[in-house]
């Protein structure tokens, strides 16, 4: 990460909702302050502001993969750090926040929610495809690239290391796994009530994801129906199925079996060596603006696509069941489990 994440220390301020460690029922307000925004007092000034350094740091000329251009074409900007600023991944860590809250309230139920890198670049990191979320856990964090293979970390080290001398970015595959949840969860019924389409929109709301598939996704679609279809059994533990290739779902609804979900990051569109643009005003040819930015926020985007599915899936839970006591919620959701056993 770059120079930035030195500044920033992610601490969150409970400001509504909360009482003594227990929320009330009522919004839960939390607040992630920016503490590098005070470099930017008078850059970002609410009020007119025309002083050399907020002159200087106009932006002109748009990043090619950016909202820079489109952006300032839509809402009629010359100085397009209006859209940078509010075009930033910046805003996913309030997501992370209250996607914390949410896996909490997950594992209250049983759920468990872990999201981890796959690939980075061409480099593929995460060869296991594990679904024990415990054991997931144990091995991503025991490295600081959230992989599952830690004789690989090593490798990704000095992938980014080059690719930042060279002046380039890297993007890759993050994976989440989701387990415990009960079958039924969203529905067949229409469109805007199937579930995997609401977690791939999340997912696919998060800034440079460029792919979402589940389960075995678009290698699904190059394989007969035959190695696809995972077939039905019932046991002592009621109707389960063999394999998981479709990822937890049938017919936008969870199956019982572990959700798996994959995002494929795009690599950040600020390069240290820009690409060829062109001047906002003058529409002479130049090079892309520069901003601070990293070589990678592969890991980071792993954590952040963790929470918004956390997200989802607690909306979902919610949706379902009556949910304004967690004492009941558990009971509705035990007796439901059981009632599927005995279907």
């Amino acid at each position: 990460r770059g120079n930035r994440q030195k500044i920033e220390h992610d601490t969150v301020q409970i400001v509504g909702g909360m009482r003594h460690g227990y929320t009330l029922g009522s919004p839960l307000s939390l607040v992630v302050k920016n503490r590098d925004h005070s470099h930017w007092s008078d850059v970002m000034d609410p009020l007119e502001n025309d002083s050399e350094n907020a002159q200087l740091r106009q932006l002109k000329h748009p990043r090619p993969g950016h909202a820079d251009l489109v952006g300032g074409m839509k809402y009629g900007h010359r100085d397009l750090r209006n859209v940078l600023e509010r075009s930033s991944a910046r805003e996913t860590a309030i997501r992370v926040a209250l996607g914390s809250v949410c896996q909490q309230f997950l594992e209250q139920l049983g759920i468990q929610v872990v999201g981890y890198v796959k690939q980075l670049g061409h480099l593929v990191l995460s060869t296991d495809d594990l679904l024990d979320v415990d054991e997931i856990r144990s091995r991503i964090e025991s490295n600081d690239m959230r992989v599952l293979d830690s004789d690989r970390v090593e490798e990704a080290h000095e992938l980014i290391l080059k690719t930042k001398k060279e002046g380039d970015t890297l993007g890759g595959i993050v994976r989440i796994v989701a387990t415990g949840l009960p079958a039924g969860l969203g529905s067949y019924i229409s469109w805007d009530t199937k579930l995997d389409a609401k977690l791939a929109a999340a997912v696919m709301g998060v800034n440079a994801i460029k792919g979402v598939s589940i389960g075995d996704g678009f290698e699904a679609a190059t394989r007969p129906g035959s190695t696809v279809m995972d077939e039905i059994v019932h046991d002592d533990g009621g109707w389960n199925r063999k394999t998981d290739h479709l990822g937890g779902f049938e017919g936008g609804m969870t199956n019982g079996s572990p959700v798996i979900i994959n995002a494929a990051m795009k690599p950040i569109p600020t390069l240290y060596k820009p690409l060829e643009t062109a001047d906002i005003d003058t529409k002479e040819p130049a090079k892309a603006s520069v901003e601070r930015s990293d070589t990678t926020a592969l890991t980071a985007c792993s954590i952040v696509l963790q929470s918004v599915v956390c997200l989802e899936l607690a909306g979902a839970v919610c949706d379902e069941f009556q949910s304004s006591s967690m004492e009941r919620l558990r009971r509705q959701v035990d007796e439901y489990r059981r009632e599927l056993e005995r279907y």
